[in-house]
């Protein structure tokens, strides 16, 4: 079987990890994930001492270094947290819905949907604030993917082959409208540079909270369709067999998955290679169960992007580079390592 073998793989060619291997990856992936956390509220254009943001936090005072930790890097550190969950998972649902390794959640449309709708807010309805267009974004992306859902359409059901290529003709359309758009009044899209770069710069925490309660709810659905998923993993005859309503598993599957993509696109911008990475390396430590692959990439997904965020800001200093630039420049040649690995890459 070839790296990119979408079939999955027998039994005898897989090695289930133990539970308590499972526990304890989990468990070292959450200490990681609070360090990180700290790193992020530390490490910017100049360092901060771990005294002076415990301070910030709990004894505020009117203080540079406090300021710029209340009002930039905590809302920043938060928001890599949200993000960095949401495309997480939307890439371990979109590669378990697909059974195809290199899908991601822009593979339903959802990054086109969200710029497209983005790019007639500002071109179009002079919106220039990333309050006011935030929720074209969210719109655009769930308005695509319930097109891409219906073209995927057929008789007998949703069908996830039909889904991506769908997916793909409707992104390469919408992406050609959004370039003509934006050369008819460049001057217009200056500021939305950084958004299109996928960035965590400049968002307040005003923008997290009302994305908070759809992320929620997809949450929800990803463990009503954990189960489901495991069992269609083995081919939609078997999981029918043992009584799972494919229907209905794709179309809440798909719902999550636009929820927390289309979510993540509104607020950060398209970031790359975080949902498409992520599950490879969730697949190679806790193998083929969705469960386990879902919880692992809810706290390797933000480790990996505030990762990225913490070096674009280290490494150009004073000034930064985008986090979904790093993202592309790290996530490459990680990601080309782990899809020849058997183990990583097999669905």
């Amino acid at each position: 079987m070839t790296a990119l073998d979408l079939r999955p793989e027998g039994p005898a060619t897989v090695t289930v990890p133990g539970r308590r291997r499972r526990w304890i990856g989990l468990v070292v992936a959450l200490l990681v994930l609070l360090g990180l956390l700290v790193l992020s509220v530390m490490i910017g254009s100049t360092a901060i001492a771990p005294s002076v943001v415990w301070e910030a936090l709990v004894r505020p005072a009117d203080d540079i270094d406090q300021f710029a930790i209340r009002d930039y890097r905590l809302p920043r550190t938060v928001l890599g947290l949200v993000v960095g969950v949401a495309l997480g998972v939307s890439g371990a649902l979109i590669q378990a819905l697909t059974r195809n390794p290199l899908a991601d959640p822009g593979v339903l449309g959802v990054h086109a949907g969200a710029s497209f709708a983005v790019t007639v807010a500002v071109g179009l309805l002079g919106i220039r604030d990333i309050q006011g267009y935030l929720w074209f974004a969210f719109a655009g992306a769930l308005i695509v993917t319930i097109m891409v859902l219906a073209l995927g359409s057929t008789r007998q059901g949703q069908s996830p082959v039909i889904m991506v290529l769908a997916g793909v003709c409707v992104s390469a359309v919408l992406g050609g409208a959004g370039s003509i758009l934006q050369l008819t009044n460049p001057d217009a899209f200056d500021q939305l540079r950084s958004w299109n770069a996928g960035s965590l710069v400049g968002r307040p925490l005003e923008l997290v909270w009302p994305i908070l309660p759809f992320f929620a709810v997809a949450l929800i659905l990803v463990l009503a369709v954990s189960g489901p998923l495991n069992a269609m993993a083995l081919g939609d005859e078997l999981a029918a067999a043992q009584g799972v309503r494919l229907t209905r598993a794709r179309v809440l599957t798909v719902v999550a998955i636009t929820l927390l993509g289309g979510g993540a696109t509104a607020i950060a911008g398209p970031i790359g290679f975080v949902g498409l990475m992520v599950p490879h390396v969730a697949r190679w430590i806790a193998g083929a169960d969705q469960r386990w692959i879902f919880a692992y990439s809810l706290l390797l997904a933000p480790s990996l992007l505030l990762t990225a965020d913490v070096l674009g800001r280290v490494v150009l200093a004073p000034g930064e580079i985008p986090v979904g630039i790093v993202t592309a420049f790290v996530g490459a040649p990680v990601l080309i390592a782990l899809v020849r690995r058997r183990r990583a890459s097999g669905l």
